[in-house]
């Protein structure tokens, strides 16, 4: 029987949580999960046996989006992070929402894992920005209709915001709705970095590239920032 819902998760040395990840996705109902990984070396592959195929494409997040959309059977793609644990009833929440043939597509509230006061604000920040503007992160657990999908072409091939930029074309086709389950989402990236830190540089780099600064150039300079060598 054809899925309705793949879930399409992009990986890059995510061996240390991708498993309970998939665990979590398999507790949320019936989907076909797909795992894209960009050429880890620390067994992110051999940690995937409960997904329904694993597919190895060049490394950059877009380029694995698009590839595990491509090989995706459902009507219904969900991207999902890595290192983002969706609620039981998440996939019963996206079937419900695009009942609705006004809604083409949205994404979670979040729930960064970590109890400090800074991460609610920071979690009801993203979710004003998904209603006020359309722009959704892709740790907001981005959902959308095969059809939009592949109307507009897939994620842009860009070395940074691939789903800012995505989200921008999607708001044009259609409802975009910011459902209430909680997706939890990991705070390391936020702790590396210190929360206002990273809030700061996200929107930071947004501002520049709005005033046409070359996306590669951010893109190095977050790869610096980060600590990620050039390949």
């Amino acid at each position: 029987m054809r899925p309705a819902v793949s879930v399409i998760i992009p990986t890059w040395q995510e061996a240390a949580g991708i498993e309970a990840t998939i665990r979590a996705v398999r507790g949320c109902g019936s989907c076909e999960i797909l795992v894209c990984d960009g050429g880890s070396s620390d067994g992110t592959i051999h940690r995937c046996g409960l997904a329904d195929r694993v597919l190895t494409s060049d490394p950059g997040r877009a380029k694995q989006l698009n590839a595990g959309a491509a090989a995706a059977r459902g009507e219904i793609l969900w991207f999902l992070h890595a290192d983002c644990r969706p609620a039981t009833g998440a996939i019963a929440a996206i079937e419900r929402a695009l009942a609705d043939s006004a809604v083409i597509g949205g994404a979670f509230s979040q729930e960064i894992d970590h109890p400090g006061l800074v991460y609610r604000v920071i979690e009801h920040g993203n979710g004003l920005r998904v209603r006020l503007s359309g722009w959704i992160y892709g740790d907001q657990g981005m959902f959308v209709r095969r059809e939009v999908f592949e109307k507009l072409g897939g994620f842009p091939d860009l070395p940074l915001m691939e789903d800012l930029y995505f989200s921008k074309q999607l708001r044009q086709q259609g409802r975009i709705v910011l459902l209430k389950e909680r997706l939890l989402v990991s705070a390391r990236r936020w702790e590396q970095d210190g929360p206002i830190s990273r809030t700061l540089m996200n929107w930071r780099l947004i501002l520049q590239a709005h005033r046409g600064v070359p996306l590669d150039q951010l893109a190095k300079e977050y790869r610096t920032k980060r600590g990620i060598a050039d390949d």
